[in-house]
């Protein structure tokens, strides 16, 4: 690629524009399909936690494929990879929305999550090369803007989309942002050098992905086989740990593994992995329960519920705006321990929440979550990443990724399941209660709706028994990611102070 200085500035202004399109494309999958997962669910015939496959075979695509870009980049050359990642990308939205049952719509999700896995990296990476070292700082502050804006207009679109269209539509939006982007990095960008001899390691690589992949597909599929009573999950589970047998195995042995160890002598590094697993885990799973209570508990028409979840973003943005100012003035600790308290406590007002709470609540809690999670992202990246060498920071930051994308994707698998598990446990206890002797039915006023001895009357009194069965499996879930988030707190007392230099690298390790 040329010099940064020697671009006209014309170039580096389109340069820009394309990349911050290609951001916001990947950006806005993470969030746009969360409010229309109800309508997809109908559509492909699915159940609540077949459907959350819709998200966890992106993520898990994308958490894979994340950690190779440095070779593939090195291997075919920058602006070949980002071509073919624009490209695939599309044309995986394109197929995610002529999707016709949920095997197809999941297998094109995770080309979606391959293809989508190097946007984000490959985008610091241009925009680090084509601006002068004084511009660099405003160059990645307007990269997270776009970073920023995906969880804000992410619901508001969708929802948007899907009510005045159809679902397929929060697919096929990615189409002429693709184009354009495509297109517009094709004329302007310049390639880098290529080294043909860079070499991966492929049997590290592809033991962590299939322990990765047998583990996710486990958990997705678990609720629905009976768990350890299905040959099919049994061997899901041996084909995980001897997976990651093997990569530890080699890992341990291997001149140059995948993953090297060394990394993981740092404190701050450990303990800011496991960290970023358990807000992964918390914040995507948190996102995922969202949609079906307000349209399927509270009969939220879908754009309702995507204006009622957007602020959560607004939310989000603002605090990183303010966060970004303190860190180095302020102790990391004390950020993130706000970002968790912050978190902890909106959990816990949910865990009262029933389909009677006003939007007024649900808005002003979902600022309160996205809040803390700008009080924790950014500087959770600095302290994690700050004490590496510079030379190690790269890989760090995918292995970072990688931990978050693992946590977000186990996350959503488990509050599925948990939902689904308890709603059915909640039924039955709840059923014992409801019985023609029940004094309650001597009242006229109850048996005209709900008659336990007509048909027409059960059938009305299961789908009230269901609804207050759903509402306390929701609690559950709730209280499940407050404990998760307050387990959270012990890690920060290994973290070490990052050095001042480091708050100059915030905008660089985000993503």
């Amino acid at each position: 690629m040329s010099a940064a200085t020697d671009l006209p500035k014309r170039t580096r202004v389109a340069i820009t524009i394309c990349v911050i399109l290609a951001t916001l494309m990947q950006a806005l999958d993470t969030t746009i399909a969360n409010v229309a997962l109800p309508y997809m669910q109908g559509s492909v015939s699915a159940s609540q936690d077949e459907i959350a496959w819709v998200l966890t075979s992106y993520i898990v695509a994308a958490a894979i494929m994340t950690p190779p870009t440095g070779y593939l980049t090195s291997r075919f050359g920058l602006k070949r990879l980002f071509l073919v990642s624009i490209a695939g990308f599309t044309v995986s939205s394109v197929l995610c929305g002529m999707a016709q049952s949920l095997v197809q719509i999941v297998l094109f999700r995770v080309l979606q999550g391959v293809f989508g896995a190097a946007l984000v990296p490959l985008s610091q990476t241009v925009l680090m090369n084509i601006n002068p070292k004084e511009r660099q700082g405003s160059a990645m502050a307007l990269w997270g803007v776009a970073v920023m804006a995906g969880p804000v207009l992410g619901p508001v679109l969708g929802g948007w989309l899907t009510q005045a269209f159809s679902w397929r539509y929060v697919f096929y939006i990615n189409v002429p942002v693709g184009i354009l982007a495509f297109f517009g990095m094709m004329t302007f960008l310049s390639d880098t050098a290529r080294n043909a001899t860079a070499k991966l390691d492929w049997l590290g690589f592809g033991t962590l992905s299939l322990a990765i992949a047998a583990m996710q597909v486990l958990l997705d599929r678990g609720e629905e086989l009976d768990w350890f009573g299905s040959g099919e999950i049994v061997a899901e589970a041996i084909i995980a740990v001897s997976a990651f047998y093997l990569f530890l195995v080699h890992t341990f042995t291997a001149h140059e593994p995948f993953v090297r160890l060394s990394l993981f002598r740092d404190p701050n590094f450990t303990a800011g992995t496991l960290f970023i697993a358990i807000v992964g885990l918390t914040y995507y799973a948190s996102l995922a329960l969202q949609p079906p209570y307000l349209q399927n508990l509270m009969n939220y028409p879908i754009i309702s519920a995507g204006l009622v979840l957007g602020p959560r973003g607004v939310g989000t943005m603002a605090s990183m705006l303010i966060v970004g100012r303190l860190i180095g003035r302020v102790d990391t600790r004390f950020l993130l321990a706000l970002g968790l308290g912050l978190t902890a406590w909106s959990f816990y007002v949910m865990t009262g929440w029933t389909p009677d709470v006003s939007q007024m609540t649900i808005v002003v809690i979902g600022i309160v979550q996205g809040v803390g999670l700008g009080f924790i992202f950014v500087p959770l990246s600095v302290v994690t990443l700050s004490t590496l060498a510079p030379e190690r920071r790269a890989e760090g930051a995918g292995l970072y990724s990688l931990s978050r994308n693992i946590g977000s994707s186990i996350g959503i698998s488990v509050v599925n399941s948990l939902l689904t598990r308890n709603t059915q446990v909640n039924h039955a206890e709840i059923a014992r209660s409801v019985t023609s002797v029940n004094r309650a039915f001597e009242d006229l006023t109850i048996t005209q709706f709900w008659d336990p001895v007509g048909a027409a009357g059960r059938a009305a009194l299961d789908a009230v028994v269901t609804q207050q069965a759903q509402i306390i499996a929701y609690m559950d879930d709730y209280k499940l990611l407050m404990i998760a988030t307050l387990a959270a707190i012990p890690l920060l007392v290994i973290f070490r102070k990052p050095p001042p230099s480091a708050a100059a690298d915030s905008m660089h390790v985000m993503e």
